[in-house]
């Protein structure tokens, strides 16, 4: 995973949980859904920058392989 990525996906979470316990603390379920969707954005971010990752090392390792034959 790229630092930007990386970065920008841990953001998404901690700012997630923060609005989430927000949301809780102040018993407003908006706010706490909202962090909750922030939480879930900065997961999925982190899993497609690792499916990124994987089929690039993929392309990687068959481009190496053809101009080994």
């Amino acid at each position: 995973m790229s630092l930007d990525g990386k970065v920008d996906s841990t953001k998404d979470k901690i700012s997630g949980k923060a609005k989430e316990v927000e949301g809780k603390v102040t018993g407003d379920k908006a706010r706490e859904a909202q962090g909750k969707a922030e939480g879930v954005l900065g997961k999925a971010k982190e899993k497609l920058d690792d499916a990124k990752d994987a089929v690039k090392d993929t392309v990687d390792d068959v481009k190496e392989k053809f101009n080994k034959d």
